[in-house]
């Protein structure tokens, strides 16, 4: 089965207007143009009050097909899953502002490595993620980067593009 393109799904879907109250960002794989056909929309909310955020989601998506919800980490976040026009759809609230939640953080880092690598990086990860490798490890690999890859690539999030030029930034393929 062929999909919409993601942002005609998050437009179809009203998911963004749904969620308004809760500064939604669309973040992961589609919008850096790395998804695959198992990839989904990924929705990172700030949600104050938890509670009240699980209760609105609830009423605004239960009527969409494989609508779950569940708590995640001792109720340290909200997890919504569901799907529409093709996609799997994950909503995720945090007390915190998205600005500062690590999926977004690390979001920010993926797509400045994407602008300063070119098409010749995007290439590279792109065939690490085909080749098996979920986002942020591909992104490590990519990049030679040594430890836990989701630690790694978070570490660069202060880096300035220019900063990761003079630093040597290579591309590294699966090969």
């Amino acid at each position: 089965m062929t999909r919409a393109d993601y942002r005609a799904a998050i437009a179809q879907s009203g998911v963004l207007a749904r969620l308004a109250a809760f500064d939604p960002h669309v973040a992961g794989t589609p919008p850096l143009a790395l998804d695959l056909p198992e990839s989904d929309i990924d929705i990172l909310c700030y949600a104050p009050d938890l509670e009240a955020f699980a209760v609105e989601v609830q009423t605004a998506f239960e009527a969409e097909a494989g609508f779950a919800l569940r708590r995640w980490r001792e109720g340290s976040a909200v997890i919504a899953t569901f799907k529409a026009l093709g996609w799997d759809f994950e909503i995720f609230a945090q007390q915190i502002p998205v600005a500062q939640q690590q999926g977004w953080r690390h979001f920010v880092v993926e797509r400045r490595l994407l602008a300063v690598g070119g098409a010749p990086f995007h290439a590279a990860v792109m065939q690490l993620r085909r080749d098996g490798l979920k986002t942020e490890p591909a992104f490590a690999a990519a990049q030679r980067l040594p430890g836990n890859p989701y630690a790694a690539v978070l570490a660069l999030a202060g880096a300035e593009p220019a900063a990761l030029i003079a630093a040597g930034f290579a591309i590294h393929g699966s090969a």
